[in-house]
């Protein structure tokens, strides 16, 4: 590539002139630190070194340019680390599961937050990496929590990521589409982070979503945008218990039409909420007695 990288700065500054096309400079920083502390956890420096001084062994620096052009392919750096944070919780991901958003992060901060000592069941309905229902778990620890996923390898990764975070949850092979009600006990909370994406708005989005993130996850048809959440409410008209609640995580463009839906199916307090970026991004409902 050029460049020999000895410090973290000349790792820093071959990132900014490899990524500058995609990604704004204080992007890239950040990026640069979290691969960093992952090829080299924990402080090694020596007193009065400071991180743009630490000297890189060779075998770091070989990984770094190998990572830097795996970013400038558009590969999401948390495929490339293999992991991330969410909430306190660390989770594997993979090109089988979505890479959790910070909106999501708020839709579990909220569940934590507004039912603090819950200790009935949770379900949540298209987990994924298992982020939700992780972090309820570990928040929630008297709740008992089950998450269903139609892909298997979501699921194996979301089971590791339980064990990684030493929390218990009941994993369901299940599609929101046909998903059955025998296997569920009746819950007092259901939540779900369902794909809503609209085929139309493609064209819209990075390549390193379209490029590396699983469409399965993330896509529904133009025609019929709320097709998971009709079956989702289905689901809950017979598992949430009266006075149950539920949250959802949703498109933008829906929020007016989802409110008036979720009424429709026998919901009140039903309450549409903004993201930390000011767009309509949750429902969350009182299932009627």
């Amino acid at each position: 590539m050029g460049l020999k990288i000895q410090t973290f700065k000349d790792f820093r500054n071959h990132l900014r002139d490899e990524l500058r096309e995609i990604y704004p400079q204080r992007e890239i920083d950040t990026i640069a630190g979290i691969l960093m502390d992952y090829l080299e956890p924990g402080d090694q420096r020596a007193p009065g070194i400071s991180r743009n001084e630490k000297t890189i062994g060779a075998g770091t620096a070989a990984r770094l340019e190998e990572m830097a052009a795996e970013l400038k392919k558009g590969m999401p750096v948390q495929y490339i680390t293999g992991e991330t944070l969410f909430l306190d919780c660390t989770l594997e991901v993979t090109g089988a599961t979505l890479i959790p958003r910070q909106e999501t992060e708020e839709l579990a901060a909220m569940i934590i937050r507004e039912n603090p000592g819950f200790n009935g069941n949770i379900i949540d309905i298209g987990t994924g990496s298992g982020c939700i229902a992780i972090a309820l778990a570990k928040k929630l620890p008297s709740a008992k929590v089950t998450a269903t996923d139609i892909s298997e390898a979501a699921l194996h990764v979301a089971a590791e990521n339980a064990v990684r975070n030493g929390v218990s949850v009941a994993f369901c092979l299940s599609d929101i589409l046909n998903i059955g009600n025998e296997a569920f006990p009746p819950a007092g909370i259901i939540v779900s982070n369902p794909p809503y994406v609209r085929e139309s708005e493609k064209k819209l989005m990075h390549s390193n979503v379209l490029d590396f993130e699983p469409h399965k996850a993330l896509f529904v048809p133009d025609e019929d945008p709320l097709v998971y959440y009709r079956s989702i409410l289905a689901f809950a008209s017979t598992v949430l218990e009266s006075g149950g609640r539920l949250y959802l995580e949703i498109n933008e463009a829906s929020g007016n039409e989802m409110v008036s839906l979720i009424k429709r199916s026998g919901y009140s307090d039903v309450i549409l909420i903004r993201d930390l970026n000011d767009r309509d991004r949750f429902i969350k409902a009182v299932k009627d007695d």
